[in-house]
């Protein structure tokens, strides 16, 4: 018998995602992928997007199991036609799929190459996997709805024609269920972002979703719409409003002369309509020119330009820039680079002591000042809000053994601002005055890790060495947080996390030794930034690229030492400023927990 390992399959991923981690010139960490190219009115896509057929890898076995985890890519009406003509027609029925109802492809990663054993009359192959997620038909990633971590079936001849593979090969007692690899998903899917309104409708929140490359360009828009129509992945409904009740897309959206029209089935709300059109300007990304929102064939809203209307309502009001800051000697300082703007300390010189770590924000013309500082062998929160240096702090009333790096809440600004910290195993809100409240995750194990994403509205956790995501509405004096999804990932002993844009998150763990990847806001998509590493990440810090452009950038501490990307590198002492004398490396001491401000 003889064991063939199929490579190529993980191969060409892993790849790609070392690329990610080096050769990047500063400042360009991270590059915001757009949606693709705009869809014109009348054209057709063909065949673009389909995956292989049966008999495309002419008889090699290896090829043949690429192309089956990839048969059910596409159009979902298409899918299930498509795997069965992989499998032999003896065991056809084995797909545990109804006619008639909703086709879900089980996303799932192989967590090593697939091997396959030939014997004479029969070849074997075993895949051993992670579940990942269900892809429904309106584009979302669900949960996995089983915990399989192992496929075994078997490639044979036409029945009749055994040993022969002149007609290709077949697969014989098939997995139940419409397999989908994360390659294939990348291959023959386009992520795409869609936002929804947050729940008293001031900001718009992302949401994702795969729309297959198959789908004719003129059809793109009718299915943005039908998406929003239908609400927000299941995870995010929490966070975030839902269109009026009955809304529905009448007809196609159709393009004429260079303009697209919708024609929607919707309640004549003036301020609801505009709010839509913003909503729907930006889940249209890739799209210019002009707009008209109709309902029951009558124009309602007119959008002469949606590009403009992007400009003129911006998904993320932040500085075009940041600055650095780290610890040093127990006080808050400013890192110098060149080509980045660099200032004080936005900390009184009297409160900037025996800090452990940050975080610092901007936010109505005020800083938004969190310091985790030690107090008798002990740790407490220190908060302070005002104007550049803030130079008034409250101290928590509690000290505890360990304090996570803080987090404000951008969904809170214009309220009471109010922001997230893990404290010995637990999850708190925090308020101007320091005071700690506790919030309730709803998930097994301590909490080790906590961040917000950019709207505000979506926040990433580790929590008994698991990652998991959950939308966030602020509630009064508190937050509510929906159900916690769990992500799964290629990483182990997950120790820190932050979000790296709209979509994506960075996270920290192990991958045989300790790394850092970039991975998707539903953990299908993950990519290597770095794995030289000789420690485990302890701090984790990023500034996330964003739907208006803005590049992204990282920051992390192992081991006592800070290290920032570009690609990654350590960031010396020498950088550190506001120091007497200034540090010259050498003896100096380590800057630590660093941290940006925008």
């Amino acid at each position: 018998m003889r064991r063939r390992l199929i490579s190529g399959l993980l191969g060409g991923a892993l790849l790609l995602a070392g690329a990610a981690g080096c050769g990047i010139p500063e400042n360009t960490e991270v590059r915001v992928e757009g949606p693709g190219p705009a869809a014109e009115g009348g054209s057709t896509s063909g065949s673009r997007g389909e995956p292989p057929s049966r008999t495309a890898g002419d008889a090699d076995a290896e090829q043949f199991v690429r192309n089956f985890l990839s048969a059910a890519a596409g159009e979902p009406d298409r899918a299930y036609h498509r795997v069965r003509q992989f499998i032999a027609p003896g065991d056809r029925d084995r797909l545990q799929v109804k006619q008639g109802s909703e086709v879900t492809l089980a996303v799932v990663r192989l967590t090593e190459d697939p091997v396959i054993v030939d014997a004479p009359d029969r070849t074997v192959v075993t895949l051993n996997v992670q579940q990942v997620g269900q892809l429904r038909t309106d584009g979302t990633l669900a949960p996995p709805e089983t915990s399989t971590t192992t496929y075994t079936f078997e490639l044979s001849s036409q029945p009749g024609q055994e040993g022969r593979r002149d007609d290709g090969l077949y697969v014989v007692s098939p997995p139940t269920a419409l397999l989908l690899s994360v390659e294939a998903l990348e291959t023959y899917y386009q992520s795409r972002t869609i936002y929804f309104w947050n729940n008293d409708r001031t900001r718009l929140v992302p949401d994702q979703r795969y729309l297959p490359l198959a789908v004719p360009d003129e059809r793109r828009v009718s299915e943005v719409v039908k998406w929003l129509t239908a609400g927000p992945s299941a995870w995010l409904r929490p966070g975030v409003s839902l269109l009026p009740d009955s809304t529905r897309l009448i007809n196609n959206a159709t393009r004429t002369d260079g303009r697209w029209e919708v024609d929607l089935e919707m309640p004549e709300d003036r301020a609801r309509l505009e709010q839509f059109g913003t909503q729907l300007a930006w889940s249209l990304s890739d799209l210019d020119g002009p707009l008209d929102i109709k309902i029951r064939n009558q124009s309602q809203e007119f959008i002469p330009d949606l590009n403009r209307r992007r400009q003129d309502s911006p998904v993320h009001q932040i500085p075009e820039n940041f600055q650095r800051f780290c610890v040093y000697e127990g006080s808050v300082h400013p890192l110098a680079y060149a080509g980045e703007p660099s200032g004080p300390a936005p900390v009184d010189a009297k409160m900037n002591r025996n800090v452990v770590s940050a975080g610092i924000s901007r936010a109505d013309q005020q800083i938004l000042a969190a310091l985790v500082v030690t107090d008798a062998g002990r740790q407490r929160l220190s908060v302070g809000t005002g104007t550049d240096p803030v130079s008034v702090f409250t101290r928590s009333a509690k000290s505890y053994a360990a304090v996570g790096r803080p987090v404000w809440l951008r969904s809170t600004y214009r309220g009471q601002p109010a922001g997230l910290v893990v404290a010995d195993g637990g999850l708190y809100r925090f308020d101007a005055q320091a005071q700690l409240s506790p919030v309730s995750l709803g998930v097994p194990g301590a909490v080790t890790a906590v961040a917000a994403s950019l709207d505000g509205h979506r926040i990433a956790v580790i929590a008994g060495a698991a990652l998991y995501v959950a939308a966030l509405s602020p509630d009064g004096a508190g937050v509510t947080l929906g159900p916690a999804r769990r992500l799964h990932t290629r990483l182990t002993s997950l120790s820190a996390v932050d979000w790296y844009g709209e979509n994506t998150l960075i996270l920290a763990g192990v991958a045989g030794r300790p790394a850092v990847y970039e991975v998707s806001v539903d953990g299908a998509r993950e990519s290597r930034l770095e794995d030289k590493i000789g420690a485990r990440v302890t701090h984790l810090v990023a500034y996330p690229a964003n739907a208006v452009g803005h590049l992204g950038a990282a920051m992390y501490e192992a081991n006592g030492v800070a290290y920032r990307s570009g690609p990654f590198e350590r960031i010396q002492p020498e950088r550190v400023q506001e120091v007497n004398p200034p540090p010259a490396g050498g003896g100096a001491g380590n800057p630590t927990a660093p941290f940006f401000l925008y």
